[in-house]
């Protein structure tokens, strides 16, 4: 019986090498890759237990064939997205594109320190243990959110695509992953395109405590992949070499643009959903069965079988593997903790502009408003031109969203450009808001610059886990080696009578996240030289516009210009009241200007253009000249930006202040159908006129 079961693993083996060609020295490096893995884990678990390692950490062993049998069908320059089950990932990756034995221990090296939280990590000890990241060299980050990786891939893959290259993109997630919208969505959207991108489920059994049987009627996850027309496989994600095989066709496959492919690899994790986990869910024999089929074993007693290993190559091999924990230990221990300086590095991307930027475009700002005899066109108009002029600056920039093809998006505002630009640089998507805000994301961190459309505002929080927790987090929690530049363009506010599904003002949810910024202009000077900049920064941009401009028409000069962020506009010089505004409500600001005029009260009216980066300077400056402050804004009272922007007076200027500061804002309802309900819900030129009077008293 024993000759009879070595002598198939002996022609199982060889048939597996002779298929994939693979020579001794790359199997003993799958081999050595397991091994140093399964060190990593070992040594984190023991950390984790004396309370060297705080925080969360997700523990990969076990599944370690995954991470290298399927990241050995990669070349160097193919990219990876990865999940808070990480490390193996991370560790195969970086081992696989290392050139040299000194940059394989500087990953191993990288990997442990940044678990540690020191500054010496991956990711200056910002990510930790959930998010690491190698973006330089194409590992494009781990996430803590389940299946958040996944359209990020996505639009790794389109940027790969639209690029013409023929890299691929492996996207590791667990089976839970396998339950969210991010999966069905990106699936959906990935099969729709063509796009180079295997998806890869690590199907260990459960999500944290809930066995996979109990999450779906279907028991294997690859029968999904018929639902996209692709291709779904089953493997034993157990085995190296059987992951390899499978995953290296499906990379040859997408190689050829022939598109993605679904591969599920059954697999199992030794260790709990986290060091917290006691694991009462699992019976010791199911786990004993399992550790029966390591790995480790499968591989090395393979190797053994075929003659490409022996005992002491083995045995040195382990020492090696020990000796090279024991350097990362000492890297990482010698690594200091971040400095406390690094707390507020890395949030955004560096600005592109100069102070002699923003005194140049004050002086076109003064030009346009004086210019009497300059070209009018419209807010639509304004901002048509931007894109088009950023389009055919830069092949890089490309369009996405729901009907922004021959509709031209909700106000037709991209009408015409497909007829000039083509299918695949005005794409329109499938309803699927989240995998176009992490496809965003991940084109962008690719290489591209995408300006995405989500129709309303109040639809935008179905792109908060893409855009917040992916997009805008990146850099700081990858220790500021990625940029996502992106711009997802949207409108908000009321006066259409469409009630509150499409009439609010979410600006405030977006201005709380760190690392991405808020515009709003007001003007189509302002739209056009705002969505130009936005375009070009290397920062995640929300661009509000408001669905009752559109119209609207203004000076917009012929020639080339930028309106640098951050920076706001004196729309009307004052001396007794400083009314501080932005988008549609700079309208009623001048209007309620006009009507004091007439009384003899002076207000000075300034547009934000945008909320992030804030100009809290010019408002300061003319708080301390007027002595008076009111804030309107078409966003709910209790919870809008201009409480930000009245709190930081508060800390900056109280002593300047000769009267308390009123705000005018929409009322605390959802934004009502009927007309004469919606006029009284949000702003209008008669509230702003007697919180004026009032500052004034």
């Amino acid at each position: 019986m024993a000759d009879k079961k070595s002598k198939s693993t002996i022609e199982r083996v060889s048939a597996l090498i002779e298929e994939q060609s693979l020579t001794k020295e790359q199997l003993l490096d799958y081999l050595r890759q397991v091994l140093e893995i399964r060190a990593l884990e070992n040594n984190i678990n023991t950390l984790l237990g004396k309370a060297v390692i705080k925080g969360a950490s997700h523990l990969y062993a076990g599944q370690e064939a995954v991470a290298v049998g399927a990241i050995g069908a990669l070349r160097s320059d193919d990219l990876v997205t990865s999940t808070h089950r990480g490390h193996g990932h991370g560790h195969a990756h970086g081992d696989t594109v290392a050139s040299t034995p000194e940059e394989k221990q500087m990953h191993y090296n990288k990997m442990m320190a940044e678990v540690l939280g020191r500054s010496g990590g991956y990711c200056k000890g910002k990510g930790g243990s959930m998010h690491i990241a190698d973006v330089e060299h194409g590992n494009l980050g781990a996430t803590g959110i389940v299946g958040g990786n996944i359209p990020v891939a996505v639009g790794a893959a389109l940027a790969q695509k639209l690029m013409g290259t023929d890299k691929v993109v492996l996207c590791f997630f667990g089976d839970g992953a396998s339950n969210t919208g991010n999966f069905h969505e990106a699936l959906n959207m990935a099969s729709l395109w063509d796009l180079p991108v295997i998806f890869i489920v690590e199907n260990n059994l459960y999500a944290m405590s809930v066995p996979f049987a109990k999450a779906s009627k279907l028991p294997d996850i690859a029968d999904r992949a018929c639902a996209y027309g692709i291709p779904g496989e089953i493997v034993d994600g157990m085995d190296v070499l059987e992951v390899r095989k499978v995953v290296e066709k499906a990379v040859k496959r997408a190689r050829q643009g022939k598109g993605p492919s679904l591969i599920e690899c059954k697999t199992y994790r030794y260790y709990g959903h986290s060091h917290s986990d006691p694991r009462m869910y699992r019976t010791k024999e199911e786990e004993q069965a399992y550790k029966d089929r390591d790995p480790i074993k499968i591989l090395r007693d393979g190797l053994m079988a075929v003659g490409m290993l022996t005992d002491a190559e083995f045995d040195k091999m382990d020492k090696t593997v020990k000796a090279k924990l024991k350097e990362a230990m000492t890297y990482s221990e010698a690594s200091p903790e971040p400095e406390p300086s690094e707390m507020e590095t890395d949030v955004y991307a560096p600005s592109i502009f100069t102070v002699k930027d923003v005194e140049a475009e004050a002086e076109l700002r003064e030009k346009v408003k004086k210019d009497e005899s300059m070209r009018e066109i419209s807010y639509a108009e304004a901002i048509v031109e931007a894109l088009r002029e950023e389009m055919k600056r830069d092949p890089k920039v490309f369009v996405m969203g729901e009907d922004v093809g021959l509709y031209g998006g909700a106000y037709g505002a991209t009408r015409g450009l497909l007829e000039e630009f083509g299918e695949w640089r005005i794409i329109d998507t499938p309803i699927s808001e989240a995998t176009i805000g992490g496809a965003g994301v991940g084109a962008a961190m690719a290489g591209m610059r995408p300006v995405q459309e989500i129709m309303y505002v109040d639809f935008t929080p179905l792109v908060m886990d893409q855009v917040a927790n992916q997009g805008a987090k990146n850099r700081y929690m990858f220790g500021g080696k990625t940029a996502v530049p992106m711009v997802i363009r949207t409108e908000g506010g009321a006066g259409r009578a469409i009630a509150a599904h499409h009439s609010q003002s979410l600006e405030v949810l977006w201005t709380h996240f760190p690392g991405i910024y808020v515009v709003m202009p007001s003007t189509p000077y302002d739209v056009k030289g705002l969505l130009k900049a936005c375009i070009r920064d290397n920062n995640p941009v929300m661009f509000i516009e408001h669905k009752m401009l559109y119209k609207n028409k203004g000076r917009v000069p012929t020639e080339e210009y930028l309106i640098p962020l951050g920076v706001a506009d004196i729309k009307r010089p004052g001396k007794d009241v400083t009314l501080v505004t932005y988008s549609r409500q700079v309208l009623n600001a001048l209007e309620a200007a006009d009507q004091l005029a007439a009384e003899g009260i002076d207000v000075e009216v300034i547009d934000l253009r945008s909320l992030k980066p804030l100009d809290i300077d010019t408002v300061i400056t003319s708080v301390q000249k007027t002595g008076r402050f009111v804030g309107l804004t078409e966003a709910y009272e209790n919870s809008s930006f201009i409480n930000e922007v009245m709190a930081q007076i508060n800390d900056k200027a109280f002593d300047w202040l000769d009267a308390p500061m009123e705000r005018v804002a929409a009322a605390n309802v959802p934004v009502p159908r009927a007309e004469v309900l919606e006029d009284l819900a949000i702003p209008n030129v008669a509230r702003v006129v007697q919180a004026c009077r009032k500052v004034v008293g």
